[in-house]
C-alpha cells in the first residue's frame, strides 16, 4: 500500500476531529461576539449570546456536513 493511500475510516476520523474543533472554535466566538452585542445595545440580556452561539454552531454544522459528504 503506498503512503499516499490510507483507508476510509482515517478520512472520516480526521474530518470529524475537524469538525468537532470547528464547532468549539465557530459556537465560542458567536458566543463572545453575542455576549459584546449584548453588552453594547440590549442591556444585557442572554438571549443574544445565545443566539450568537447557536449560528456559529449552526455554520460548523453546515461545514461540517459539506465536509463528510465530499467523501461519498
Amino acid at each position: 500500500m503506498k503512503s499516499e493511500e490510507k483507508f476510509i475510516e482515517e478520512k472520516i476520523g480526521k474530518r470529524l476531529d475537524s469538525c468537532i474543533s470547528d464547532t468549539l472554535i465557530k459556537g465560542c466566538g458567536g458566543l463572545l461576539i453575542g455576549s459584546a452585542m449584548s453588552l453594547l445595545f440590549f442591556k444585557r440580556r442572554a438571549w443574544p449570546a445565545w443566539l450568537g452561539a447557536g449560528f456559529g454552531i449552526g455554520v460548523a454544522y453546515r461545514t461540517c456536513e459539506k465536509d463528510i459528504n465530499v467523501l461519498k
